[in-house]
């Protein structure tokens, strides 16, 4: 972590013209940061929303027959303004924040809930919109039209416009009170993280640790006005290391506890009054839109439908993970115990004891693998695997604007040298970025008059950083996270949406991601970018075979964690009366009496900093699972035909990455594998059959 950087943006003179007033002047039409200030972004909205209000009156008012064209191609292409300054300010909000932005999108949020309900709530506009709806069969429309009409249509039903009068004004305070505090949420989290750290003063404590994480601490520690000291702190790059290697129990302790027990610390960042809210109002919110719950209401759209068949995804796995966990644990104790340990292996200790059987048993050393993965290299290795499926080309570009210093930009290209976008990489952590990584634009695919617009994409990290004269050398983890990146910008890059709106299923979206993370450790893959930063020797293939021996390692754990986060989103939005709960009362009981989570591991994530269910992962954290089933079984194609098939990945692109979100998922799954996805290459790439 370093100390909190303030983007250009932030620093720049106050322009008479906002630069969101006008066509973007700039290369490729990048939003022009550099000249984009602060005090620009509260205007635009409100600009915004009035021009927004006055297209939808338009839309209302005309006197024609509603058509697909003059009611849902208008009402998808209205709001240009407000995306065009919505998609800047939330990337910068989360990518490079201060305390003005804050207090900005604490007064936005409300104001957008407020803004698109009134546009959901409306009841003229629902009018023609059901009058479209109720004549599709007439009409000669696309598969892509009639997606997005089928669709939008259930969005005015699913936000309340059948609803009574009264009801709907019940469900726009719920609406604007939900949109402040999940803010408030993610905000807290962000406080919690950058508040923490654990300073070390004795080099004796920092036993174990390899010279890399010693380094980084200590320029931590000098860059907070500690030098000659050791700063870690609950950012995973530098949590990880030491949870694996340093020998000091007590501060192992000490450090994963601050992890685990982010805003649950009885302050102004407490988050479980909060959640507590948060989870009575989406319950409100769905009872009122008449489902049982929030996870029914939530699930209906998706492709899993009901709870019922998310349980029997989840209880597939639970009980083959848990029996392979408790394994695990077993033989952790048996090492403490000859190592002379008198003590009970807990949560704190996993991943030591984890690193010591990888070693023994594999005779591998995630530190061995480092020098090979720099992280130029790493982002080389996916260009070449987009390179050799689909022919496109990456070309770095410079003087175009960036929403930081430490972003760089890339030029998409297809084989023929036709433009596909702009990409964009932000790999490093920072004090005013969140933590985890995603993927995001600041212009989506779309065609206006006739004319193909092209996506500005941007992966966001939090990567170990270089340090010293030593570049940035990812883990396995951060590799495999890369590529997962990456594989949502390809998605993005080859959508063929007509029209400024998609519909992508939440448990649908991460399946063009999660196959992109296979490529990264096939040893025909790993030759072609994992080179020693130093010598630039080749992988060598003994480092491979420890590998892929090791592959299965850790499964129990890693499946364990991991489910007991999606059960606990779905137990936190199933419950019929959610009056005051008491989330830390709540969560122990569910994950030790009901679920049976085993106290030698936690919940992949707690309550109180759960930020994926603040972030559209509600009800949905089970997703990476269900993903997890396509894409196993999607790859397996590969396995079977070529890792770099063309005929596969022209298939895979125009099925799957070109009509995402325009189609039902599940055909879309069928039309590329040629039948419903199997659960056994999930069951066997993980260990657990």
């Amino acid at each position: 972590m370093v100390a909190l950087i303030v983007g250009a943006c932030n620093n720049a003179p106050k322009k008479a013209e906002n630069p969101f007033f006008s066509e973007y002047t700039t290369p490729f039409k990048i939003p022009p940061f550099s000249k984009i200030t602060n005090e620009d972004y509260l205007p635009a909205f409100e600009k915004g929303i009035q021009e927004n209000k006055a297209e939808i009156e338009a839309i209302v008012n005309n006197t024609e027959e509603p058509t697909f064209e003059n009611t849902i191609v208008a009402l998808a292409e209205s709001g240009e303004l407000l995306q065009k300054v919505s998609s800047v300010f939330f990337a910068e909000d989360g990518s490079n924040t201060n305390a003005e932005l804050q207090k900005i999108a604490e007064q936005v949020s409300p104001m957008l809930s407020a803004h698109y309900d009134e546009i959901s709530l409306n009841e003229k506009l629902f009018k023609r919109v059901k009058a479209v709806y109720n004549k599709k069969d007439e009409l000669n429309l696309t598969e892509e039209q009639a997606y997005i009409l089928e669709n939008k249509y259930k969005d005015f039903e699913r936000s309340g416009a059948n609803l009574p009068k009264e009801k709907q004004e019940q469900l726009k305070s719920i609406n604007q009170q939900l949109s402040s505090l999940t803010l408030k949420f993610s905000q807290n989290v962000l406080a919690e993280t950058n508040s923490f750290m654990m300073v070390v003063d004795k080099k004796d404590d920092l036993a174990g640790l390899p010279e890399a994480s010693i380094k980084a601490a200590s320029e931590l520690a000098k860059s907070k006005g500690m030098e000659g000291k050791w700063v870690f702190n609950t950012q995973k790059i530098s949590m990880i290391p030491f949870l694996q290697y340093a020998d000091n129990r007590d501060l192992r302790k000490k450090l994963y506890l601050g992890y685990i027990n982010r805003a649950n610390n009885n302050n102004e960042f407490d988050n479980k009054k909060v959640l507590s809210d948060i989870v009575k109002l989406r319950c409100e919110k769905a009872q009122l839109l008449g489902f049982k719950n929030y996870a029914d209401y939530r699930l209906e759209p998706r492709m899993a439908k009901n709870a019922d068949n998310v349980m029997e995804l989840l209880n597939k796995i639970w009980d083959p993970a848990l029996a392979l966990a408790k394994k695990e644990a077993k033989e952790m104790q048996k090492i403490i115990k000859k190592d002379g340990g008198k003590f009970k292996l807990q949560s704190w200790d996993w991943w030591y004891y984890a690193e010591k059987i990888r070693k023994e048993r594999y005779n591998l050393d995630e530190n061995e693998l480092r020098p090979y993965f720099k992280l130029e290299n790493v982002r080389k290795g996916a260009f070449l695997v987009a390179n050799k499926l689909y022919g496109i080309t990456f070309e770095p570009i410079d003087n175009v604007p960036t929403i930081h210093p430490e972003q760089q930009a890339f030029e998409v290209k297809e084989a023929d040298g036709s433009p596909l976008g702009i990409f964009f990489t932000d790999y490093f952590p920072r004090e005013s970025k969140r933590g985890g990584a995603w993927c995001s634009d600041y212009r989506g695919h779309s065609v206006k008059d006739g004319k193909e617009i092209h996506p500005l994409v941007t992966n966001t990290c939090n990567f170990t950083k270089p340090s010293g004269d030593e570049p940035a050398l990812l883990n396995i983890d951060e590799v495999e996270t890369l590529f997962h990146e990456f594989g949502h910008a390809l998605d993005a890059f080859f959508a063929k949406n007509t029209y400024s709106i998609s519909y992508v299923a939440r448990d649908f979206v991460e399946l063009p991601s999660q196959i992109m993370e296979h490529w990264s450790t096939e040893p025909e893959v790993m030759k072609m970018y994992a080179k020693h930063y130093k010598t630039g020797e080749i992988i060598p293939d003994d480092l491979i075979a420890k590998m892929q021996k090791s592959s299965h390692f850790n499964q129990g754990f890693i499946n364990t964690e991991f489910l007991a986060a999606a059960y606990l989103d779905m137990a936190l939005h199933s419950v019929e009366k959610a009056e005051n709960i008491d989330i830390a009362k709540f969560e122990d009981d569910f994950l030790h009496n009901k679920l049976g989570l085993i106290p030698e591991i936690e919940s992949r994530y707690r309550c109180t900093y759960f930020r994926h269910i603040m972030g559209g992962y509600d009800v949905g954290y089970y997703g990476y699972l269900w993903a997890a089933v396509l894409d196993n079984d999607a790859y397996e194609t590969f396995l079977e035909g070529g890792l770099f098939n063309k005929d596969i990945a022209k298939s895979f692109r125009t099925n799957i990455l070109e009509k995402n979100g325009l189609a039902d998922p599940a055909q879309l799954y069928r039309d590329f594998r040629g039948r419903d996805p199997k659960v056994e290459a999930l069951l066997k790439h993980r260990g657990l059959k």
